[in-house]
């Protein structure tokens, strides 16, 4: 899943873009509104966390703005104001979910899983073939044994199970794990795909990760 954060703070951005990593999600962290705003114009996000007080456009204009679009996407707002008549403006402006500062890394976690439950396999497990992935746990598993991933790792093999016997594009790859800023190379999927193909080897699964030439890659079953 990945998120776009919009936070001027640059000390409190960082932070936030470690705990996001931590917790395996990929995400893009920009420092004002206009920015957030054309992040967000490319549909590549599943979630945004906006900062209400950010330079040449606040958190509430990008979420009006948003909105205006006909997009959906699940917003978090984070702000210093406490008052209800603001936490009512930032909820009737469409947020799904308003949390202020300074708040609980645990609160933050568990608000996003919250608005993004609907879109999400979050708490859940995947099964293909004999496979399972964790996707609580990070664990790619079969009954031979069990492998945590990391964090690419993790959200590559989520994409392939969670859309079993359909191609995805590398670029696709790169854009929803290494990001729009990423200066990683396109060959770092095919890297990857060789980490997990180890992995299902080592687990002696039924399942396999196929290369279509020019196209993309598949999670097939084994026939």
């Amino acid at each position: 899943m990945r998120i776009l954060l919009a936070e001027d703070e640059r000390p409190l951005a960082k932070a936030l873009v470690k705990i996001f990593e931590k917790n395996h999600y990929s995400v893009d962290a920009v420092y004002d509104g206009e920015d957030a705003f054309l992040y967000l114009e490319s549909g590549n996000y599943d979630v945004a966390v906006l900062d209400i007080m950010m330079p040449k456009m606040d958190g509430i204009a990008v979420l009006k703005k948003l909105r205006g679009t006909g997009s959906s996407i699940p917003v978090l707002l984070l702000t210093a104001k406490a008052e209800i008549d603001d936490r009512v403006q930032g909820l009737d402006s469409g947020a799904n979910y308003y949390l202020t500062k300074p708040f609980d890394t645990k609160e933050l976690l568990a608000a996003l899983r919250a608005i993004t439950r609907s879109q999400s396999t979050s708490d859940a497990k995947l099964t293909v073939g004999n496979i399972t992935l964790d996707t609580a746990a990070y664990t790619l598993a079969s009954p031979s044994g069990s492998f945590r991933l990391a964090n690419k790792e993790f959200q590559m093999m989520e994409m392939l199970m969670a859309n079993p016997h359909h191609i995805i594009p590398a670029e696709r790859f790169m854009e929803k794990i290494w990001g729009l800023d990423s200066e990683a190379e396109i060959h770092v999927v095919w890297v990857y795909i060789s980490y997990l193909r180890k992995k299902l080897a080592a687990l002696r699964a039924n399942i396999q990760i196929k290369v279509s030439r020019n196209a993309g890659y598949s999670l097939e079953e084994d026939r």
